[in-house]
Formats: C-alpha cells, sequence, structure tokens
C-alpha cells in the first residue's frame, strides 16, 4: 500500500484541514504515493528514530508534533531538525505529523485522555467556528432521494450523531435553454417551468470538493442550480479540550493518583493540596492548554488537567479552578495509541511499531 493509504486511516478522524493556522501538519519529507514497507509511531522525530525506522525496514515515521514546524532556510545539519530531515532523505524516510488536527480531532488528544478517566458525558472546551457550509441545491421533484443519497454518501448532512439531516421546500424553477445547450427538460429557446425542490444540508469545508462533484454527478441537469455558503455553526465534537463527568465522585487525592496512573506522570503540579471537595465533573486539553482555562471554569468543571501552565495561572484561579499539570509528553503520548487503533483497525496486517527508543525529554531528577 502507499504512504497516502497508510495516512489516510488517521485523516479520517484527523482531517488536515482541522489543524491551527500556524501549524503544519501532513506530510513533511517524501511522498504521498511512494509504496510503504512500514512505520514507526512516536511523539516527535529525531535522527535515532529515523536510524530505528531503517533498522526495522519502516520506510513511514508518523509523530504528533511536526518535526518541520519553522520554515527551513538551509540544510546543513547545523540544527537536529535539520539531521533529521538529511537522514530522512537519505534512507527513502517519510514523516508525517499530526499535531493540531489530532488535537481538534473527535476522539483526538483530549478525547483519548478522558477515556484514560473513564470520563463520561464528553462535552467540547472550545468548538470550532467557521468549518461550515450550507449547501443549498434546487432539483427536479423525481430525482430529490437520488441527489440527496449522493450528497449523503460523499459526507454532506452530518449534525452531531445525526446524519442524512436536511430541509426540503418545494418551489416553481425556470430557464430558458440557449442555443447549443442539451436540456434535460424543455426545449431550446423556450421559457420552462418545472417542480422543483430546493435541498438545504450543512457539510464541513473540507468536503466541499466531494460534495460537489457527487452533487453533479447525480444531478439530472446539465447546469444545476446550487450554491455554497459560509455559516459560523459550532462544530460541536471538534475544537479544543473536552470536559466531562468522572464515573464517581472522588477526592483530590484519590483523582491525582488515577492521574498519574493513567498518564504515567511521575509528579504533577497542582495549585492546591486541600482534599475535602468531592471531586465529579473535570476538563482536560492535552498539551499546552491553560488558554483553555476560562473555558473549563466557565463550564462548571472542578478540576483542569493539562501542561505547561505558567506560574501565575496557578496563582490567578486557584479560588476558581484545581489546575493539575501533568506535563506535556504525558499529556500527549496518548496520540501513538491512537494512530496505532487507527491504522490497524483498518489495515490490520500492516507493519506497525511504537517507537522503542523514544523517551521523554525532560527527566525527572
Amino acid at each position: 500500500m502507499t504512504i497516502a493509504e497508510v495516512t489516510s486511516a488517521i485523516e479520517k478522524i484527523a482531517p488536515l484541514a482541522l489543524q491551527e493556522d500556524y501549524d503544519n501538519c501532513g506530510l513533511q519529507v517524501g511522498n504521498y504515493g511512494d509504496n510503504c514497507s512500514g512505520a514507526i509511531l512516536c511523539v516527535d522525530v529525531t535522527p535515532a528514530i529515523v536510524d530505528e525506522a531503517v533498522a526495522r525496514e519502516c520506510n513511514l515515521i508518523i509523530s504528533h508534533h511536526p518535526l518541520i514546524f519553522k520554515g527551513l532556510k538551509r540544510l546543513t545539519g547545523a540544527s537536529q531538525v535539520e539531521q533529521t530531515v538529511m537522514k530522512a532523505v537519505k534512507n527513502g524516510v517519510a514523516i508525517y505529523s499530526c499535531h493540531t488536527a489530532i488535537d481538534n480531532a473527535t476522539n483526538g488528544v483530549s478525547w483519548e485522555m478522558a477515556r484514560r478517566l473513564k470520563v463520561t458525558n464528553i462535552e467540547t472546551l472550545e468548538p470550532q467556528q467557521g468549518k461550515l457550509l450550507k449547501l443549498s441545491v434546487m432539483v427536479p421533484n423525481a430525482h430529490c432521494e437520488a441527489v440527496k443519497s449522493a450528497i449523503f454518501n460523499a459526507g454532506a448532512g452530518m449534525i452531531g450523531d445525526y446524519d442524512c439531516c436536511s430541509f426540503s421546500v418545494q418551489g416553481d424553477g425556470s430557464f430558458r435553454a440557449l442555443s447549443g445547450a442539451n436540456p434535460f427538460v424543455g426545449q431550446v429557446g423556450e421559457v420552462h417551468h418545472e417542480p422543483e425542490t430546493r435541498i438545504d444540508v450543512v457539510l464541513p469545508r473540507w468536503l466541499k470538493n466531494r460534495v460537489e462533484i457527487a452533487l453533479i454527478n447525480s444531478h439530472p441537469y446539465e447546469e444545476p442550480a446550487y450554491e455554497f455558503i459560509a455559516i459560523e455553526n459550532e462544530l460541536k465534537k471538534i475544537g479544543s479540550g473536552v470536559v466531562g463527568l468522572l464515573p464517581a465522585p472522588m477526592n483530590l487525592s484519590c483523582l491525582v493518583s488515577q492521574i498519574k496512573e493513567a498518564f504515567n506522570s511521575p509528579i504533577v503540579r497542582c495549585n492546591t493540596a486541600e482534599d475535602s471537595q468531592e471531586i465529579s465533573k473535570i476538563a482536560m486539553c492535552g498539551g499546552s492548554g491553560a488558554f483553555l482555562i476560562r473555558n473549563a471554569i466557565a463550564k462548571g468543571a472542578q478540576v483542569y488537567i493539562t501542561s505547561d501552565v505558567k506560574y501565575h495561572d496557578f496563582v490567578d484561579y486557584k479560588n476558581d479552578i484545581i489546575i493539575v499539570d501533568i506535563g506535556h509528553f504525558e499529556s500527549e503520548q496518548c496520540t501513538k495509541n491512537i494512530f496505532y487503533r487507527e491504522i490497524q483497525e483498518k489495515f490490520p496486517n500492516f507493519a506497525l511499531y511504537y517507537s522503542d527508543i523514544e523517551k521523554n525529554p525532560i527527566n525527572y531528577l
């Protein structure tokens, strides 16, 4: 199979369109069309992990953090990033990174964190906006179901946990076919009136081309009448961080013990050691999630689990929410499990390995 086929299993749940504007997700080194012999999964790509891929006869590395995050102006081996790129190119190893695409995805990083703590009633802390389109298309009445079926199969009409969502209203369509046209109904040179139905559906922006092709291929008219309109509705299950309920209320000491075990965190940083409160609602975000502290408070969370929290955040929010900083690597290493699960489900016999040599770059002494 090709590298594109392998990475498509990840992009099914984490389309590259979900990445933040500042990010650089996708294929960093290599060609999508190359055959893939196997893949190594890691959080960060280093020269040693390229060597590991070569030793295991894998020509693909899938990482969470992008290897190339800022622009490279030269390849001289002066930095670890340059050394890694040079070694990967020399050995024919492709590098693909997911980062904020899988941070923002339903069933992405924060959702995986929630699963490890058996959190239920999961909601997104900061849903994404500006990622939806509304499609309106006029269809002859007899062909409505065929057109709806085609655009639904292409991914339109999904709203939360519901699919095949649409609204239809009947009306009168009119047109005149000009010389050279081949009208499905009516005659060239004559104004024709046709009973038509307007179908409205919503769809993610990244499916626009696929849905448009399905629409044109299924529509009987030579020139279908349709429009895509940007809408500001939130994608409720896509965005940053999650919030939900613990399986049973517990005090902070018990919760911290479960957090340490779930994320293999040797220590955590908290803005309180008070143990009297019963905790039932918690929020979390993988990576540097301090920007969502206010969202967690607004959602009624009693505890917020994330990493890279600044001193003043611990101070400023001490009376509003318990902050638990578990470490950056600890919060994001679960991405490897997501990659493994999605690829194995689609390609059960594919050679897929966790990196044996990757370690947390931060040491606790």
